[in-house]
């Protein structure tokens, strides 16, 4: 009953976004050798470091969700007519420069190319793996842009570059098929925050606007009840019995060693301070973010919280945070400052303080362990025993 659900809310969507049926592009369903010349590319398949086979198609074609290539913004002034205040919004700052990009807008589009402080940036959104990723847009020195190509693998949107038609797996920023297959893009800290954190972290920060270039019924959400449905959509594989497919984790990287850190822990405890890649970092969780792929209004949907992954050290020296008797807020051992799940002290001798961002990604579970498939699933420590 579910797949059916799903099923007809993606020729829902497919109607909705691309203006004709779902089988305007290729079926849903395995690839052939064809698969992209279907989906209408031109991608060299003969060099890849995935079978074809483990693409599907989408629905609809490429192009089909169309990218934003030229984005316009509104203050956040302007923008609180239109976003409620814990609405899910994507974070991203550069040089000095921060932004912020509704999820009721990325759902339809899933790609925008900007440029932030001088910085070209792709910010992406696959929705099936709730899939947040921000990319430097430099390839080898040379800017490009990405589109929405309309194949998947393991359930993640295949993006393609405008240079060479490359197909690039969003949720790892690597190429997987085409001219620039092993290439990897560098990843920029992108983080899930709800609309009035901010605001009041970043007054003067620009809004991603409404006006598009495109009608659609954004502050819907497409995907109604996806966050509660047992499999994802058209994932093949055989999910990691670590953890329920359709669970949130928050994974980082650091080099070479992935870490996911499930929800059910990080709601309850707050704060979690790890090593990762020999790096120390410390996890936080708080608030109530609402998700984006729940109900049909998407300002409604249940609380997720926001996540954050941060360096703890402030001008050389450690921070040990720990969940404040303010809901919502972290103090540090050491000077007893205040902190949001934005990284940033609000209040105490550490006032105005930013910790360095990790780059983190805030998943489903199924997606993050079938690209990481030797991620560590953090697990509390074992209590002391009783003497």
């Amino acid at each position: 009953m579910q797949s059916k659900l799903i099923i007809a809310a993606f020729s829902a969507l497919a109607l909705a976004v691309v203006g004709v049926a779902l089988s305007a592009g290729p079926e849903p369903g395995p690839a052939s050798s064809s698969i992209t010349a279907r989906a209408g590319l031109k991608t060299d398949t003969s060099k890849a470091s995935i079978p074809l086979s483990a693409i599907e198609s989408g629905g609809p074609p490429k192009d089909g969700i169309p990218a934003i290539d030229a984005p316009r913004f509104v203050s956040v002034k302007a923008a609180t007519s239109w976003v409620a205040p814990r609405e899910p919004v994507v974070l991203v700052e550069v040089g000095g420069v921060a932004r912020g990009y509704p999820l009721q807008i990325l759902t339809w589009h899933e790609i925008v190319n900007d440029t932030i402080a001088g910085t070209p940036v792709a910010v992406t959104f696959c929705p099936l793996c709730y899939a947040v990723t921000a990319f430097d847009r430099r390839v080898g020195g040379q800017e490009t842009t990405f589109g929405v190509s309309g194949l998947l693998r393991h359930s993640d949107m295949l993006m393609y570059d405008r240079a060479t038609e490359s197909l690039w797996q969003q949720l790892i920023g690597e190429a997987v098929v085409g001219a620039r297959t092993g290439t990897k893009l560098k990843t920029l800290p992108a983080q899930i925050v709800a609309f009035e954190q901010l605001a009041a972290a970043y007054p003067n920060a620009k809004i991603l606007s409404r006006e598009t270039g495109h009608s659609r019924r954004y502050g819907t959400n497409p995907y109604v009840g996806y966050d509660d449905i047992d499999r994802p959509f058209l994932f093949r594989g055989t999910p990691d019995g670590r953890l329920p497919a359709m669970s949130k984790v928050i994974a980082v990287s650091v080099g070479s060693d992935h870490v996911a850190y499930p929800h059910a822990i990080t709601r309850k405890v707050g704060v979690i301070h790890d090593t990762v890649g020999g790096q120390p970092i410390v996890v936080l969780h708080a608030g109530s973010t609402r998700s984006a792929l729940d109900t049909r209004k998407l300002s409604d949907g249940k609380a997720l919280g926001t996540t954050g992954v941060f360096v703890p050290e402030v001008a050389g020296k450690r921070v040990t945070l720990r969940v404040s008797k303010t809901a919502g807020q972290f103090t540090d051992a050491e000077t007893g400052s205040t902190w949001t799940s934005l990284g940033r002290a609000t209040a105490g001798p550490h006032k105005g303080q930013q910790l360095r961002r990790v780059p983190l990604g805030d998943y489903y579970a199924f997606a993050w362990l079938a690209f990481r498939p030797d991620s560590r699933v953090y697990t509390l420590p074992a209590a002391p025993a009783r003497p």
